[in-house]
């Protein structure tokens, strides 16, 4: 990898002009006319996964939903950017990644919803299921990493996660680790500028990019708002990776337009001036934009598209309401891959209490 740029790089200005950048913008030259309407479709999609979820939390229907709204490009970008044989390893708000990896949004709520532990089968997508412990898929990453160089396969994998989860001693183990074994993982940091009600300036004095190179890796920041911007730097990284370059760091400079989750308030702890600032460079409106200037839009493209979401909005939505509680001697299944005698004991215990429940109710 070259050195790094000393400022984001950007690929699509807010107001949808190109720029021309002779390190990046060859690494999309493939994106023609369709593709970029590809792009535009998929970002639409997921602010609508998102804005569905949000909307099934605050009517009851889940427990929680941590929303990614803003940050739409900096998943779709990277997602678009993998090896379908790459494994992602996930934190809890890559809704996008999701999506763009294969997950059937009729699976994605099962876990918010508190009636499974987990929401789809990785293996199945080769994506890990939200990781609620802050930083520590960033060690599963490094750990699958260098186990799968060992064993001869030309994969990378890509670990998310937010500017304060840097701050968390998992991450900054597995860039030793990561270094020291020279691992094909990507390290993609989402700064969305805020940890819960932190600001990024107590998370870090100096770039996060910048930490990287502590550890001996190259870090690289990039305009998070820019879909072909991160598209770009991720191939680039995923590349170096899989052909035996080592690890990168990717901070990708975007903006948490929502709560943290749907629990938080944002207005404690943010002014509207810095919301209706970062409003302007809304990711989706740039794509918008760059096909307008380029003539590659018009009404019946853009039906088409509100079509899309609101085809997966309605699955997710009928998905979620009609998934069946878990039944409640469930709780044992699955703690182990082969039931021990305690974990037996127990769940007979726990099948004769219910019994006794119902003969009360009876």
């Amino acid at each position: 990898m070259a050195d790094k740029p000393a400022y984001p790089v950007q690929l699509v200005q807010p107001d949808g002009r190109r720029v021309l950048d002779r390190e990046f913008a060859p690494l999309v030259s493939d994106i023609g006319a369709e593709e970029l309407r590809d792009l535009y479709t998929d970002l639409v999609v997921v602010r609508r996964i998102d804005s569905e979820a949000t909307a099934l939390q605050r009517q009851g229907e889940l427990g929680l939903w941590a929303p990614m709204l803003g940050q739409e490009a900096a998943q779709v970008g990277s997602a678009r950017a993998l090896h379908p044989d790459d494994y992602v390893f996930t934190s809890y708000r890559e809704h996008a990644v999701a999506y763009c990896r294969g997950v059937d949004p009729a699976v994605l709520t099962r876990m918010w919803r508190g009636v499974a532990h987990s929401g789809w089968d990785p293996d199945s997508v080769n994506m890990t299921n939200p990781a609620i412990i802050v930083g520590a898929q960033g060690l599963h990453a490094t750990g699958y990493a260098f186990a799968a160089h060992l064993e001869g396969a030309e994969i990378a994998t890509i670990a998310y996660f937010g500017d304060g989860a840097s701050s968390q001693g998992d991450i900054s183990e597995a860039l030793i680790f990561a270094s020291s074994w020279s691992a094909p993982v990507v390290f993609f940091c989402q700064n969305n500028g805020w940890a819960i009600s932190e600001p990024v300036r107590l998370q870090s004095a100096t770039p996060i990019a910048q930490r990287a190179l502590g550890f001996g890796i190259p870090g690289i920041q990039v305009d998070g708002n820019d879909v072909l911007a991160v598209l770009a730097v991720t191939r680039q990284a995923i590349k170096r990776a899989r052909e035996g370059g080592g690890p990168t760091f990717v901070e990708a400079i975007t903006y948490r337009m929502g709560p943290h989750t749907t629990s938080d308030d944002p207005n404690r702890y943010r002014s509207r001036a810095e919301t209706e600032e970062w409003k302007a460079r809304d990711p989706i409106d740039r794509v918008r934009r760059l096909l307008e200037r380029e003539g590659l839009i018009d009404d019946a493209f853009l039906a088409r598209v509100q079509n899309v979401a609101d085809s997966v909005a309605a699955r997710l939505r009928s998905a979620t309401i009609d998934m069946p509680d878990p039944k409640p001697e469930q709780l044992f299944d699955n703690v182990y891959a082969t039931q021990t005698p305690l974990l037996a004991d127990q769940s007979r215990d726990y099948a004769a209490y219910l019994d006794s429940l119902e003969e009360v109710r009876s």
